[in-house]
């Protein structure tokens, strides 16, 4: 029988990504959830959002699933602020997968993103998954200014051509280069594939969720 897997997104565009990774395993069925509204009012800086968390892990839950996967970092932020119980449901944090692909690497590394509201969450999370790791990182934030705008608008093409030029400057600075976004990977993989540079993004990451269900 087919495991279950609910996807949580922040917006619709991060579905086709997660498909990718599963197209080719016929032993899990994904069942996609998106909440923007939940995003844009956390982009506000709306705050006594817990219980929309709840209520969303809670409807997943009751839809039979065999694990929960929560792409959107802010998402996961405020699921730990609420604590929320789902009994013997694992709910797996992409954020984390990506967490320990940063922390394998010793050398210094530029970490991009595009949305500014997630900068702050997504570092502090990982400063925390890092220490609990054991484990000392050199990071340096970069955010691409005024691009973010582009993917909400379904501009998509202008979007991974704006994270391209910056990849292709950024590769000039001898670092180890990353996106913290579900939504740069794609522009990551053309860069890699012209390039043959590698880029660490959240996507390398989620083969391992398999191995969690």
């Amino acid at each position: 029988m087919k495991k279950k897997l609910g996807c949580l997104h922040a917006h619709h565009s991060n579905i086709e990504y997660i498909e990718q990774v599963f197209q080719k395993n016929k032993e899990i069925e994904l069942i996609h959830f998106v909440d923007p509204g939940l995003f844009h009012q956390v982009s506000k800086g709306v705050t006594e959002l817990t219980y929309r968390i709840v209520e969303q892990i809670q409807w997943m839950v009751s839809c039979d699933l065999d694990a929960i996967l929560i792409t959107c970092t802010n998402y996961i932020v405020l699921l730990d602020d609420c604590n929320v119980r789902t009994s013997s449901i694992p709910i797996i944090k992409m954020d984390e997968l990506y967490f320990e692909l940063i922390c394998n690497e010793r050398q210094p590394q530029i970490i991009l993103f595009t949305n500014p509201a997630t900068v702050e969450g997504t570092m502090t999370r990982l400063h925390q998954y890092a220490s609990k790791q054991g484990k000392s990182i050199d990071v340096t934030v970069k955010v691409i200014e005024h691009t973010f705008d582009l993917i909400m608008q379904g501009k998509n093409k202008a979007y991974n051509e704006a994270i391209l030029r910056t990849l292709y400057q950024e590769a000039n600075e001898q670092r180890l280069l990353s996106v913290g976004q579900l939504s740069m990977v794609s522009a990551a993989q053309q860069f890699e594939e012209s390039t043959a540079i590698p880029i660490i993004h959240p996507l390398k990451a989620l083969g391992t969720v398999v191995e969690k269900l």
